[in-house]
Order: structure tokens, then sequence, then C-alpha cells
């Protein structure tokens, strides 16, 4: 069975994470198909509004943390530009089509800094979306570190951060992160709404909107030096210590 499923319907391409056993934790290939459905969008002039939504009770638990290890462990603790994760944030940097999310349950790290490219979010009011990136002795990324201050303000976007804290679908809406925030059966049912009624809009001028609102290329670098920042922290003792203590379901002694 596919771990991300793809389908479109009236010009909205739902992408949907299918690995619901494992919370939705994303792998490099969950990545790569990610990616070549994004890219798909993007070229199709049929497709108006992507979808990003999962199955079971997650959005996503982040990424796949032995996964992740395994593959940074194979290249010496450096993930080049080349890898799936990269190439995915890419696309979304450059995506200039409207994206829409439905969150419900979990939202983890990846879980939440994707929002933060979606034009569009409706997140459960029982939701919990959390960054704790520090947790790990990580850094942001997927520019998160420019976007997620911009939303919220620098006080609320490092105390994601720099804590690690979940906050809820309620707190998330009041505090700019989605737009609507609803009971959990009914997340999926207003995030199609709000696709189709995007659908239905003038192409041209939306995309012309979202490009003047945002900057691909700026993105894209910033995500070149979070991602030099990841690397270089994947190395440290800190991160030894944090995914050691991961692994042995303790807490890490920094």
């Amino acid at each position: 069975m596919s771990e991300i499923v793809v389908r479109t319907e009236d010009g909205v391409v739902e992408i949907r994470l299918n690995r619901p056993d494992k919370k939705n934790a994303i792998t490099q290939a969950m990545y790569a198909a990610m990616t070549e459905a994004v890219t798909a969008a993007q070229a199709d002039a049929t497709a108006r509004v992507v979808l990003f939504s999962a199955e079971g009770d997650s959005f996503s638990a982040g990424n796949d943390i032995a996964d992740f290890v395994a593959i940074s462990s194979a290249s010496g603790g450096e993930m080049g530009l080349d890898a799936p994760v990269f190439q995915f944030l890419k696309a979304m940097a450059e995506l200039d089509k409207p994206a829409v999310a439905a969150v419900r349950g979990r939202a983890v790290g990846i879980g939440l800094t994707l929002l933060l490219h979606c034009d569009l979010v409706v997140v459960a009011q029982d939701a919990l979306l959390s960054a704790p990136f520090v947790n790990l002795a990580l850094t942001p990324e997927a520019a998160s570190s420019l976007l997620l201050p911009h939303a919220i303000g620098h006080q609320r976007a490092f105390e994601l951060f720099a804590l690690g804290e979940p906050i809820d679908g309620v707190t998330a809406a009041a505090w700019g992160l989605a737009n609507r925030a609803v009971g959990a059966d009914q997340v999926e049912a207003v995030a199609r709404d709000l696709a189709g009624k995007l659908a239905r809009r003038a192409p041209g001028s939306i995309r012309a909107s979202k490009r003047l609102m945002r900057d691909g290329e700026r993105l894209w670098a910033i995500m070149q030096a979070e991602g030099a920042a990841f690397g270089a922290q994947m190395k440290s003792p800190e991160a030894m210590e944090a995914f050691m203590a991961f692994s042995q379901k303790r807490a890490p002694k920094f």
C-alpha cells in the first residue's frame, strides 16, 4: 500500500499521508513521492489547488527518526541538497498555486512547518502542533526560522522552537497559524470546501497574488542556510546524546 496517495478531483490535487500506523512519520521515500506530486501539480494547467491531508488520527509525527538517522549516517552526517527532503522543500518554495492543509491530531516538526507553506490551514480544535527541534539538539527547517516568527511573532515562535511544547488547534488559529479551528470530524470537509472555492477562482489571479506575497528564491536560500546549520548540529555531541536518549526512551543529559 502506498504511503502517499495522490488523487485529483475538480482541479484539487490531494496529497494524502497514508502511514497511520506510524502517525504518518515521513520517510525520504515519502518526501520523494510528495515532491513528484507537487511538481506535477505545478506543471499541470488543470491542477489549481494542492490539498495536504492524512489518514489516521495524526497529521504527521514529523520525520521518521530511524529512517532519517540511517540515511544521515550513511552519508557521514551530511544530507545534500539532492536529498528527497530538500527537493520537497524546494518544490514547496516554488509552488505558486494555493496549498491547503487539513490537520487532525499531532503535527510535529515538518508536520507543523509544512503548514507555513500552505495558504489556508484547517486544524482540529484538539490538534497538537509542535516544533521540538531543540529537544533533539537540532535547528529549524523549511524556512520556518523566517516564516514562523513572521506569522506569530518572535516570542511565540521562539517558545515553540526552544521549549518544543505543543499548542492546541484553538491556540494555533488564535496565533495565526491556521484559518479555522473546527471539530476533528469537520476538518477534512471544511478543508475540501475551501480548496474547492479556491479552485473556482480565477487561477491566473490567484497565482499572481501568491507570487506577490511570497519570495520563493529567498525561501529556498533560507532553507539551504537552515540545512547547513541542521547538518552541523546533526554531528554535534548534543545531537548524538539527544538521539541516543530518544532511542532509549529517556531524558537527554545536555
